[in-house]
């Protein structure tokens, strides 16, 4: 074991002192939460009922025991008459002693010479080896221009054809209507006299701006005011040069 050191602190013997663990937190819902999983708990869950009842040895599967078996004949239907058969029965005897005087042979020959021929069938043949196919049913007989409306427009068509004129009529008096509002519309004298007097009355105004600026321009903020002044001043003479030069003005609407 290693000794401690000498020290004036060690001379007297100190006692240890143990830290005092505080009481566990239990909380105060805890009985009633086991209280709630107790009584929810599904018993059984995976391992099944404690108690099973044995099958008895007697109970075993038996062959076609699964199979659906049909209901009892009822008497009534014992008692019911079978229905009368087409076929003869086994103890019924022919009747005999029955002869015909027809001559078969003649009547033959007779039906022979006065029927008509047997017309041959339609076909044709659409490879060199001979094989034959049926030509009504291949679509080459134009059986179909017989019908009662046979070359006439079907009525859908005609719908169609009305539903697409009648949009396309649509469509062009609304493009003529937009181009009616975006029409050119003429500044009569009054209004162009009356604008020419504004745009005067506004560089009269900007004039007056201009003319009352300091004579030395010593800061950006005043350089950038006397251009801004100086544009419009340029831009309204244009506008009046324009407007004075031409009688006639028009204006497109928006």
């Amino acid at each position: 074991a290693q000794c401690a050191q000498e020290s004036i602190y060690n001379l007297l013997p100190r006692l240890e002192e143990k830290p005092v663990k505080p009481p566990r937190y239990i909380s105060t819902f805890r009985p009633s939460v086991k209280h709630e999983v107790e009584k929810n708990k599904a018993r059984w869950k995976t391992m099944g009922p404690a108690k099973v009842a044995v099958p008895s040895p007697k109970n075993f599967l038996q062959k076609h025991s699964k199979e659906p078996k049909l209901p009892a004949r009822k008497k009534e239907q014992d008692s019911k008459k079978l229905p009368a058969l087409s076929v003869p029965r086994r103890t019924d005897h022919p009747v005999m002693g029955i002869q015909s005087k027809k001559n078969f042979i003649n009547t033959n020959a007779v039906a022979a010479i006065t029927g008509l021929p047997k017309k041959p069938q339609p076909i044709y043949v659409d490879r060199r080896q001979g094989d034959k196919y049926l030509l009504e049913t291949s679509g080459l007989v134009p059986k179909y221009i017989k019908k009662k409306d046979y070359g006439v427009t079907p009525k859908y068509v005609t719908q169609r054809n009305e539903e697409m004129k009648r949009a396309q009529k649509e469509y062009e008096a609304g493009i003529l209507e937009h181009l009616k509002k975006r029409a050119m519309k003429q500044l009569s004298d009054e209004e162009r006299r009356s604008l020419l007097q504004g745009l005067k009355k506004n560089w009269e105004e900007v004039y007056r701006e201009f003319q009352g600026l300091s004579v030395e321009i010593d800061t950006i903020p005043k350089k950038i005011y006397k251009e801004k002044l100086e544009s419009q001043m340029k831009q309204l003479e244009h506008d009046i040069e324009v407007i004075e030069k031409h009688k006639v003005i028009y204006i497109a609407n928006e």
